[in-house]
């Protein structure tokens, strides 16, 4: 029926129709147990500029990023979104694409693809990269099957210093692969070389380093890469891709697979999604990559053209056999990275690291200096840091909203043991003026 049913002769019309007697009958395979017992609290309908009136002020209760200054990050940041971006993203013609099966009608698409794949592997100095995944997790648990299914073995080892839903992520995978999924303990918030030796062996497929780590530190990638390379593992890095802008790339120091999470490429935080994820490896294991794959050839004319010339398309047959079951990417997110490091371009990559670097130094200085609070980790840092404080920081955090402040991403969510520290992240977009008063904002506190 191409109607709700409004009355009560329409809904007996329904039952009827679908063979039922009631409509309790359609729920039968749900336990009672597990069944409302009340009906949904929903108000009376409304008409349409009832309803977008009381969206907007739906609305209006969320905490925007145009009012308040984000120093949040725990990977998602706050950088600016060019107008360009925004405005090649509305396009008819991308807004509604999908899979490019048929190149025929399908070239602007395909070619915006192609770009995204070209612009990942320069940018980590790997051989190809895919389409991208669903988000920078999911591209890192993928990571750690393939690895395990072209090692031919069932151990993964994870640092401590990953993002913390990653690694649940990546756990949640590798249980449907038989993978023994080990964390590597961290020592002053980076990953542990001492335990990494101690538990590398002949079993281990792989070891997932983040660069820079949950903590924003900088890790020992070269030293690690050694260690791995001695053993057979595989190494797999998670980057952010705008580090890279002054940071070496992952295929220098010896990773073979590289993920991340490619959010700061031009898309916007949009409360949690949907994101970009980063997925880009060495040759050897191109056929195992998940995903999509465009290639760039020439037509029977001679002219170029773009096709899709490697795709994962084995969960229709293999099913619950298959190496990966992805069966999408996130072609309007790659598009807006695509647009954004064209906005930037080489100079401009380096120049906005360097930037957030030296505004993240300036800010870490200054709360060094504020009487009780210290600086969680040694450790180089790239545009995050934690620091120690002499405060609750869900107090903190609490507080500073009502200095229209975003304070930073209390660690003791995550970290049990660093319950009193604060994961402080700094972008482009903050000002001087926007650092002072968070420092202001945590002197008052003390």
């Amino acid at each position: 029926m191409n109607y709700l049913p409004n009355t009560d002769k329409d809904r007996q019309e329904m039952l009827k129709t679908i063979g039922v007697k009631s409509i309790d009958e359609l729920f039968a395979d749900i336990p009672p147990a597990l069944r409302m017992k009340r009906p949904l609290n929903l108000p009376a309908g409304m008409s349409e500029w009832e309803l977008q009136k009381h969206m907007r002020e739906l609305a209006a209760q969320n905490k925007n990023l145009t009012e308040y200054a984000c120093f949040i990050g725990a990977g998602a940041y706050d950088h600016y979104v060019p107008a360009v971006v925004r405005h090649v993203l509305a396009r008819s013609e991308f807004y509604t694409a999908y899979t490019p099966y048929q190149p025929e009608v399908s070239q602007a698409v395909l070619q915006s693809i192609f770009e995204y794949q070209t612009m990942i592997c320069e940018l980590t100095g790997m051989d190809a990269a895919n389409a991208s995944m669903y988000d920078g997790a999911s591209a890192a648990a993928e990571a750690v099957t393939i690895a395990a299914g072209l090692t031919r073995r069932k151990v993964a080892l994870v640092s401590r210093t990953v993002h913390p839903e990653t690694r649940e992520t990546i756990r949640t995978y590798a249980a449907g692969h038989e993978i023994d999924v080990k964390e590597i303990p961290m020592k002053g918030g980076i990953t542990s070389v001492e335990d990494l030796k101690a538990m590398l062996g002949p079993e281990v497929a792989c070891l997932v380093i983040q660069h820079p780590n949950f903590f924003g530190c900088l890790e020992p990638m070269r030293e690690i890469s050694g260690l791995a390379a001695a053993h057979g593992a595989t190494l797999i890095a998670s980057v952010n891709p705008l580090s890279l802008g002054i940071l070496e790339p992952p295929g220098e120091y010896g990773a073979e697979i590289v993920v991340g999470e490619g959010q700061p490429l031009g898309n916007p935080l949009a409360f949690g999604g949907p994101y970009l994820g980063i997925f880009a490896v060495r040759n050897k294991y191109l056929r195992r990559m998940p995903g999509r794959l465009v290639g760039m050839t020439k037509d029977v004319r001679g002219q170029r053209g773009f096709v899709l010339t490697l795709q994962t398309r084995e969960q229709h047959i293999r099913r619950e056999k298959a190496t990966s079951n992805i069966c999408s990417n996130e072609a309007l997110n790659a598009l807006a990275a695509v647009v954004y490091l064209s906005w930037l371009g080489k100079e401009g990559l380096k120049e906005l690291a360097l930037l957030c670097a030296k505004k993240a130094r300036y800010l870490r200085e200054r709360i060094a200096r504020i009487k009780g609070f210290e600086i969680s980790f040694n450790a180089p840092v790239w545009n995050e840091f934690a620091v120690k404080c002499p405060v609750d920081p869900e107090k903190i955090v609490k507080s500073l909203l009502d200095r229209r402040i975003l304070a930073g991403y209390p660690l003791g969510r995550a970290y049990p043991e660093l319950k009193d520290h604060l994961l402080i992240a700094v972008t482009e977009k903050r000002t001087r003026e926007e650092m002072d008063a968070l420092v202001s904002g945590l002197e008052g506190l003390v």
